[in-house]
């Protein structure tokens, strides 16, 4: 009768880690698709703190894309210290300090793009300024480009009520 009893007992506690196990694995799951989230969340951040800082080199001078991404942190084009960006963000998916680039006619840099090719837990319910990024495929997709508003043929203003020119 003594066997039995330790069977059922090694039967338990097999069990019981078993079911333990099982939620872990559950857990870590959920902790991996928030981890991934966050730095979702933060690519979409950087990514347009970099197409802002593209946006007012472009602005600030001569109408040309800053030729590396250094050129944000000092303008060279400046005869003192101006800085578009306070330094230069990582990747947030790779860790790393290197992004794809996208270049501009001018062989300038008009945008960047993380260089991982995982595919996106966000899909839809993007900002308008990232709606080209709706359905891409993988992180690398999602292209953070500034491109200047086209002035209308004829040299006629746009209304002061119409809406602003979409980024491509």
């Amino acid at each position: 009768m003594v066997k039995g009893i330790r069977g059922f007992t090694y039967l338990t506690i097999l069990f019981v880690i078993a079911i333990l196990s099982t939620g872990l694995a559950l857990i870590g799951e959920v902790w991996h698709t928030s981890a991934m989230r966050e730095k979702e969340a933060e690519l979409l951040q950087v990514g347009n703190e970099y197409r802002k800082a593209i946006e007012r080199y472009y602005l600030s001078g001569p109408r040309i894309y800053p030729k590396n991404l250094s050129d944000l942190l000092q303008d060279p084009r400046q005869p003192g210290t101006v800085r578009y960006l306070r330094k230069l963000y990582p990747d947030p998916l790779t860790n790393s300090t290197e992004w794809g680039l996208v270049k501009s006619n001018d062989g300038g840099i008009a945008g960047v793009h993380s260089l991982s090719e995982e595919r996106p837990l966000k899909s839809a319910g993007f900002r308008v300024r990232d709606a080209a990024f709706e359905g891409a495929a993988k992180y690398a997709d999602w292209k953070f480009i500034y491109a200047p508003a086209q002035a209308p043929a004829g040299g006629v203003k746009p209304p002061a009520d119409a809406p602003p020119a979409p980024l491509k």
